[in-house]
């Protein structure tokens, strides 16, 4: 079976409100769905769909190619993380096979770096269960 791979995307390429102002990743899914959580930043009316991909999940199959995970890796060794297109979605790519609260903000941070902003601009609404609510 063949693995997805994660084609690079310049950080410069994001929309710049991304880097200046304050912004929240909204979990459309609980962290509990696996090592592909989908998502959004959100920043007053604008919008950018942006998934988390834990890259090191290999079962039943490998989520990604070797490549992807060794630029993934050697992004997160150097305080960075890998962000790319993974199909049709912007994904910010991490080692892991899933996430929790932490990874998800260290990730923002790193996000937040790579865009030339600041952490402190970064939030995070997150869903625990493994499905995504629907509201009533």
């Amino acid at each position: 079976m063949e693995s997805t791979p994660i084609i690079d995307v310049d950080p410069f390429d994001l929309p710049e409100w991304l880097g200046v102002r304050e912004v929240v990743w909204h979990a459309d899914q609980g962290l509990r769905s696996g090592h592909l959580v989908a998502g959004r930043i959100v920043a007053g009316d604008d919008v950018l769909g942006c998934d988390l991909l834990a890259v090191d999940e290999a079962y039943p199959a490998p989520v990604t190619d070797d490549d992807s995970r060794l630029r993934t890796h050697q992004a997160w060794r150097h305080g960075q993380v890998l962000l790319g297109r993974y199909g049709d979605r912007l994904v910010l790519a991490v080692p892991g096979t899933g996430f929790d609260a932490d990874r998800v903000l260290d990730t923002l941070a790193r996000l937040a770096r790579a865009v030339g902003g600041s952490p402190d601009n970064m939030a995070a609404l997150l869903r625990i269960g493994a499905e995504r609510q629907t509201r009533r």
